[in-house]
């Protein structure tokens, strides 16, 4: 009985039939011979556009108005995505570089402090340097809220001794 039903497996399996394994296909930007070009990856047509794209668009140009809950929500984001390389304080001392993973620069630079906002937007969008884009991650409205709560980490580090309140902080 065993024989039989290894003899009829076997015969099983060498019925399997590979068509949809060996056929013939174009892989995307490899060559072809089916169109004029000579390219098996067709254009897309004139003004296509994503679904979603024109609201994320929208979202990316439009910043909007910086209050006292979207800096909270900026330094929420912040804390869960920027602090780990960049620290609390924007110092580029947080905990994945404590553990040698190389600095983000120091918010505080004057180069940083220079910078118009958009280009904090973008390094958030798009990576810069070892730091991998986070577009995927954050949310358009959330990467503005960040870069507001970064500019309140440059606004408050720059603030100096003699221009705080006398009698420390208020309540």
């Amino acid at each position: 009985m065993k024989k039989a039903c290894f003899l009829f497996a076997g015969l099983l399996v060498a019925g399997c039939d590979q068509s949809m394994q060996v056929q013939p296909k174009n892989r995307s930007y490899s060559s072809s011979t089916v169109w004029a070009d000579g390219a098996s990856a067709r254009p897309l047509p004139a003004h296509v556009v994503a679904r979603g794209d024109l609201a994320r668009d929208a979202a990316l140009l439009n910043r909007p108005p910086v209050t006292l809950e979207f800096t909270r929500r900026g330094q929420e984001r912040y804390n869960i995505y920027c602090s780990p390389c960049h620290g609390l304080g924007g110092r580029g001392d947080g905990m994945i570089v404590q553990r040698g993973f190389p600095p983000p620069p120091d918010y505080n630079s004057p180069r940083l402090r220079a910078a118009p906002a958009s280009h904090i937007f973008d390094v958030i969008t798009h990576g810069y340097g070892v730091m991998y884009s986070y577009a995927a991650r954050v949310e358009p409205q959330d990467r503005w809220a960040i870069v507001a709560y970064v500019r309140a980490l440059q606004t408050s580090q720059g603030v100096s001794s003699s221009a705080a309140p006398a009698g420390g902080p208020t309540p």
